[in-house]
């Protein structure tokens, strides 16, 4: 699809233009550009892709479970978004750890670049819920997911020391119960019962 919708192919572009530095053949965290170049490759994976990117598509699959729809999908998705948030958590760690061996690399300079980032990443999501959502669906609406996209950018920041930047509510407060799920299962192995088999349904 990142050919064909500029909001995916945006996002993809803003990814592998942090992976390009680590591909180069002369770079090294030898230095302390060297380091801040690996600061942002991780904040770029972890905060924004895991962090940021992923959540907005938790929230439309999820958000249709509540209204019991999609009970399938839905409960795959809080497994995957479980198993992301497990990532995520270490990349933050990582994150941090790095930072307060080097501190001498995390100026004010770079504490603005990597704000920027964040900024330019919460634009970039927002631009996709506006293509996923250009109507609206089911209590669902672009507007909304700026604000959430907003809130969860500033949650990440605060994570690696940094101010919040967008002070927007949270619209969708059930996510955090759904991030902490309880239940261990493997749904691989779990039977659905839900759906409709294909003689019964009308064309």
């Amino acid at each position: 699809m990142y050919h064909e919708v500029n909001s995916i192919r945006d996002k993809d572009q803003f990814e592998m233009a942090l992976t390009a530095d680590m591909l180069q053949p002369e770079f090294s965290t030898d230095t302390a550009s060297g380091v801040q170049k690996f600061l942002k490759n991780l904040v770029g994976f972890y905060v924004i892709m895991e962090g940021i990117f992923f959540y907005s598509g938790f929230v439309m699959i999820l958000s249709f479970q509540r209204q019991n729809r999609m009970t399938g999908i839905a409960e795959q998705f809080q497994y995957i978004m479980r198993d992301e948030s497990v990532h995520l958590n270490f990349g933050l760690d990582l994150i941090n750890g790095i930072k307060s061996e080097n501190r001498e690399v995390w100026t004010p300079e770079f504490q603005a670049e990597i704000l920027q980032m964040v900024e330019q990443a919460v634009e970039l999501e927002i631009a996709y819920a506006q293509d996923c959502l250009p109507r609206g669906i089911l209590g669902l609406n672009a507007g909304l997911f700026r604000e959430y996209v907003q809130h969860i950018a500033d949650r990440r920041l605060e994570r690696v020391g940094l101010k919040a930047r967008f002070g927007s509510r949270n619209p969708f407060p059930w996510m955090s119960e759904t991030i902490d799920l309880g239940k261990e299962k493997n749904f691989f192995e779990s039977r659905v019962t839900e759906y409709q088999g294909g003689a019964p349904l009308s064309w």
